[in-house]
């Protein structure tokens, strides 16, 4: 009985270090996390919505393909010559040029 006393005591005794920890814990996890994806979110976004007829775009699935047509939600991509897809817009996902150049 006494040793249960003890643990209920330390239990609930009025210590808000958990509710510190916790905080610090979420803390934490929004800037090591939460707030660079939204970052990266926000320039993949600003990129879809500056794409322009002739550049050389990767699309989501890989793929390589210059741009010759924009329409409100889809692009034409040229991925070979003579050969056009029609895709989704917001399947480009990063320019090509500036990604061949990194490397």
């Amino acid at each position: 009985m006494n040793l249960s006393f003890v643990f209920l005591q330390a239990a609930g005794g009025g210590d808000y270090s958990f509710l510190i920890m916790m905080v610090a814990i979420f803390a934490i996890m929004y800037f090591f996390m939460i707030r660079p994806q939204n970052k990266k979110q926000k320039e993949i976004a600003n990129f879809r919505k500056n794409l322009e007829v002739g550049q050389e775009v990767i699309t989501a699935g890989g793929i390589y393909g210059k741009i010759k047509e924009i329409e409100d939600s889809t692009v034409v991509l040229e991925v070979a010559s003579g050969v056009k897809i029609k895709i989704d817009r917001n399947s480009i996902y990063a320019n090509a040029a500036a990604n061949q150049q990194t490397k």
